[in-house]
């Protein structure tokens, strides 16, 4: 029987904790090929280079061989399927340290930008996040995160074996899934939440009197019920289907009644 084909990449880089936590998951079940950002390339959402050349290196970690890419997630996701020709039957992008919730993180985030651009080109695709005790942990060298991973390769055992059978969900592109840090008390479909921080700029001064700025913010509280943000913090795994579709269906005869107004059309 031939084993299905996985292109695995995330934005933490190549040698990350989370993403050999991965590996060794579904090599179990699959031929798994790595290829990711050589170094750390959290937030960096779905840009591409365009006007820098890329290189790629064959390199081999924790005893398997990967594929170190210069660029970002997006980068090491078309050379995965391009210039190594890989021909997954899925990717799955991390496992990511930190969670990525709410509409905020999703466009921000390049592990779901990586998932994004795969199924931007016709394959299937899992994003997987999980979710830090420590803020400070996010960042800290993703190679050097001792966290255990255990809980974290159940879920990806399960879930991913089932997307590799059933396809994505109906009216999706991709799947986001989040795993909480302690204890799992199940899984469940949620949806984003608005947002996860309320963002702030803080303004420090240099030795030589000039300023420079750090983009900060503090947790949201509240948040909407049933949201993947709530969800995640009660102690589920959150599942939430994706589209690339950015189009606000709702609004289009609306927009269309503003212009006939205006005499635009």
């Amino acid at each position: 029987m031939t084993r299905p084909r996985i292109l695995l990449t995330n934005d933490d880089g190549v040698n990350s904790a989370g993403l050999w936590a991965a590996y060794e998951a579904m090599s179990v079940f699959a031929d798994v090929t790595v290829c990711a950002p050589a170094v750390q390339q959290s937030a960096a959402g779905r840009s591409i280079s365009l006007f820098d050349a890329l290189r790629m290196e064959k390199i081999t970690v924790n005893g398997h061989t990967a594929y170190a890419v210069g660029g970002k997630p997006t980068d090491a996701l078309l050379l995965g399927l391009f210039a190594l020709d890989s021909r997954p039957d899925m990717v799955v992008s991390g496992v990511n340290l930190g969670e990525n919730l709410t509409t905020e993180s999703i466009t921000t985030s390049g592990t779901v930008g990586a998932a994004m651009e795969a199924a931007n080109q016709g394959v299937p695709a899992v994003a997987f996040s999980v979710e830090m005790n420590n803020d400070g942990d996010k960042f800290t060298d993703p190679w050097a995160h001792a966290g255990d991973f255990s809980a974290v390769k159940e879920v990806i055992s399960s879930l991913v074996p089932l997307f590799l059978s059933e396809g994505m969900p109906a009216g999706s592109d991709l799947v986001n899934v989040n795993i909480p840090a302690g204890i799992i008390r199940g899984y469940r479909v949620a949806k984003l939440g608005p947002r996860l921080f309320d963002t702030s700029v803080e303004t420090r001064i240099d030795p030589r009197g000039k300023p420079y700025y750090w983009i900060c913010g503090d947790k949201c509280c509240n948040q909407d019920e049933g949201c993947d943000s709530e969800v995640l913090h009660a102690g589920y795994v959150t599942i939430t289907p994706l589209t690339l579709d950015n189009t606000a269906h709702a609004s289009c005869s609306r927009t269309e009644e503003m212009l006939r107004r205006a005499g635009i059309l």
